[in-house]
């Protein structure tokens, strides 16, 4: 066999893989997007400031944010976080460290778990609050909140 030829069976083989690979089906339900995905303003009435931003990404983290005035005793960090689907809807658990507001020393870590269900572009649900010390030891909670959120949409 040639090079000429060689070159010419290795492009013919690129091109029925090329084809065939684009020309196969592919299941919808397997490469659905979860319906979370997105930017979401979130109200929490029972908490110390009732508005937040969720953000849940494809891969399976999220990042919670509100704004940081809205307590007047601690100052806190973006929440960071995990999220997955399980019958009935989204499970999650997302993670914030608060610092006192006059002595910029630790204050606690907070661990937020949440379920939320989402329809279209509302979502509702509950969350729990624990919060602990600087040794991992348990301070306060849990504490719950209800969950109402609305799709942020160009």
């Amino acid at each position: 066999m040639t090079v000429e030829n060689l070159c010419q069976t290795d492009v013919g083989l690129a091109a029925v893989l090329l084809c065939s690979t684009a020309c196969r089906s592919v299941s919808g339900s397997r490469n659905e997007t979860p319906p979370i995905i997105g930017t979401w303003l979130v109200k929490a009435p029972e908490t110390p400031f009732p508005y937040h931003m969720f953000i849940f990404h494809s891969d399976g983290t999220m990042l919670q944010s509100n704004p940081d005035a809205g307590d007047p005793n601690t100052s806190d960090i973006n929440g960071a976080g995990v999220w997955t689907r399980v019958a009935g809807g989204i499970k999650g658990k997302f993670v914030e460290v608060t610092a006192d507001r006059t002595t910029r020393r630790f204050v606690s870590r907070g661990e937020i778990s949440f379920m939320v269900r989402v329809n279209g572009d509302a979502l509702s649900g509950t969350a729990s609050a624990v919060f602990y010390d600087e040794e991992g030891r348990q301070m306060r909670g849990p504490l719950t909140a209800t969950l109402e959120g609305r799709r942020v949409v160009p």
